[in-house]
């Protein structure tokens, strides 16, 4: 559990830090020189039924805001420090509503340097208080007055801090989530190496895992933790942790930088999220350059509005934001948003779809804000479309732990193909679509058996696990049937009409006048059509004329006699010259050399380099054995 002070400068609150826990967390020599803190100062803290409570200590300067942002992500419990001799201060309203914004559950308020002021000055700043906190998640937070110096006071707060840690303990986040831990220091130790150190933000890792550190990708081993100052062997949630990381080099880590185990976890530029604006005379278009705070993350950015119902209001609307460099987000996770100059908090929000579609589905779209988990995974697969939506995605982009992510789908009524989800309309709407391809299909090529299947995939524009899933539904169902490698609608199958019967029998006709020299398709077109080529197609699916050649014919008899003549008249194991094989034959060069071609294909005959002999198995035939 995380313990984060806030409050403005020179309130008192590294001096509350050392009072609870002994540690000064003013380690660097230009804080002992000046007095105040500059960066994230941490010590531990022992809380009474609770255990070890990690503190995070930021400044308060209001140059260091964005370092006061690193050290409050992520963190249970707020400690809010405001001096009893000066009360509310900017940066103590500012702090407030960066806490607030970033969904701190939590806080306790101190009420430094009581030892200053009478009772009545401090009876006074503790109504101001109230009053500022009155309309915030805060407003029933415990007020203790505190000394640093005396230590007046400190046993109270540490007796309402361990109440608040008891609270958050209630609602703790679970272990068997994605590891993430957000990178707020990183240096070397002499012979360990690089060290990095942070707050556990989901998840759990342990010693000799591998880890993956963002930004730059890089992959590295876990060769040790600690736990303040403890080693363990793993470290959960809520814990701050320090990291030896093996085959890393501290130039390539950083603040900002985030250390996951999920090697299918991706970066984004563009976030879908629901945003609040706090400033009211701050106006912001696409053009704004803005600051984006998440974790210990500090990147530029620009912000869109999306027009949905239910956000009307100019101080809350659903934005699509463009990031200028790639972050790890997931969703659920809560931002700040900042002016670069001059500084200014004017907002923040939480992130609703970490990696949203670039181009939104007409038929897909929704103008109605979803609202819970369940709505929005059905938003997220309608927007997937057809690509369907990676199951190992859904825990990042909806911010639920895996095994909640597999409930939900499951309850949301999503079909899982080959691992990625597909909303139940989509798949009705591609169901409807392939049987309107295959009834258009038949009705305008009625002499076919049906529309072959990589046509049907390729029309659908779906991919094959999706259109095979939709084809076994519908054969199941009854509406349509497979026949090798067509798709043909149920009890449907391929008949001549009254006209196409008169070009079918016309054509036999003329194929069977010559029947070893029949004519070519090109001459059968000529007097009898186009259609002359659905018809052959459909007598040769019907057993009624044989290809021989891609532009001839033949009748079954004519190629059965053919077939005979050459298997009683050849002997087995002797080559026959083209010249022979059309006296055997008799028909012209025209036809026979498409014809022995044929024999070749049909295991009738065999050619070799001075002609053709009779194919093994009809040898046997002739000879009694095989030669």
């Amino acid at each position: 559990m995380i313990l984060g002070t806030a409050g403005h400068i020179d309130h008192g609150k590294t001096a509350l830090v050392k009072a609870l826990t002994g540690v000064d967390t003013d380690r660097l020599p230009e804080e002992k020189r000046r007095g105040i803190t500059i960066d994230l100062g941490f010590a531990p803290l022992v809380v009474d039924g609770i255990g070890t409570v990690g503190i995070v200590d930021v400044p308060g300067h209001e140059a260091f805001v964005r370092t006061m942002l690193a050290g409050a992500s992520g963190i249970d419990i707020a400690l809010l420090v405001v001096a009893a001799d000066e009360g509310v201060m900017p940066q103590t309203r500012e702090h407030l509503e960066i806490l607030s914004l970033l969904g701190i559950p939590r806080a306790v308020v101190a009420l430094t340097k009581r030892d200053l002021v009478t009772e009545e000055w401090l009876s006074l700043v503790m109504d101001d208080v109230r009053a500022l906190l009155s309309d915030t998640r805060f407003a029933a937070s415990e007020l203790v007055p505190v000394s640093a110096v005396s230590g007046a006071g400190v046993p109270e707060l540490r007796r309402a801090i361990a109440a608040a840690a008891l609270g958050a303990k209630e609602r703790s986040r679970p272990a068997d989530d994605l590891f993430r831990m957000p990178v707020d220091r990183a240096f070397t130790v002499k012979g360990t190496g690089t060290v990095v150190t942070g707050t556990v933000w989901s998840g759990m890792v342990a010693r000799d895992a591998t880890v993956r550190i963002f930004s730059p990708g890089k992959r590295s081993r876990v060769r040790g933790i600690q736990h303040h100052g403890e080693v363990v062997k793993s470290a959960g949630p809520g814990e701050r942790v320090a990291l030896a990381l093996s085959d890393l080099d501290v130039s390539e880590v950083a603040r900002g930088s985030v250390v996951i185990a999920e090697p299918s976890w991706p970066v984004t530029t563009r976030i879908e999220a629901d945003v609040r604006l706090t400033a009211t005379d701050v106006a912001i278009g696409p053009r704004t350059r803005l600051r984006f705070h998440l974790g210990t993350a500090d990147v530029g950015a620009r912000i869109s509005r999306r027009v949905v119902e239910g956000f009307a209001d100019e101080q809350h609307f659903i934005a699509t934001i463009v990031l200028d460099e790639p972050l790890l987000v997931r969703g659920r996770d809560r931002f700040v948003l900042r002016l670069p100059s001059p500084p200014t908090t004017i907002g923040g929000g939480v992130i609703r779809d970490p990696l949203p579609p670039r181009k939104r589905r007409r038929r897909a779209a929704s103008t109605v804000a979803a609202r819970n988990a369940s709505e929005l995974l059905n938003e997220m697969t309608r927007a997937a479309d057809l690509s369907g939506l990676p199951v190992e995605q859904v825990p990042i982009r909806l911010g639920l732990p895996p095994a909640d992510a597999v409930v939900l789908a499951r309850e949301t009524g999503l079909v899982e193909i080959e691992s990625r989800l597909y909303h139940t309309k989509v798949l009705e709407e591609l169901e409807q679509t392939v049987q309107r391809i295959v009834l258009a299909h038949v009705e305008n090529f009625p002499l076919e058996p049906g529309v072959q299947l990589q046509s049907l995939r390729s029309t659908a524009g779906a991919p094959d696990r999706v259109i095979d899933r939709i084809l076994d539904q519908l054969a199941k169902k009854g509406k349509i049937e497979i026949r090798q490698s067509s798709v043909r609608p149920a009890g449907w199958s391929p008949r001549l009409s009254g006209r196409d019967r008169g070009v079918a029998e016309a054509v036999m006709h003329r194929i069977c006048i010559t029947p070893s020299e029949p004519p070519a398709v090109s001459e059968l077109v000529e007097v009898f059509g186009e259609k002359v080529e659905d018809v052959l197609r459909y007598l040769e699916r019907n057993g009624e004329v044989v290809k021989v050649s891609e532009d001839r014919y033949y009748s079954p008899d004519a190629v059965a006699k053919m077939v005979g003549k050459l298997r009683s008249t050849l002997e087995p194991g002797r080559t026959y010259s083209p010249a022979e094989l059309r006296e055997v034959l008799g028909v012209s060069r025209k036809y026979l050399i498409p014809f022995l071609e044929f024999c070749d294909v049909k295991g009738v005959t065999s050619r070799n380099a001075a002609g053709r002999v009779l194919a093994g198995r009809d040898a046997g035939a002739r000879t009694g054995g095989n030669r």
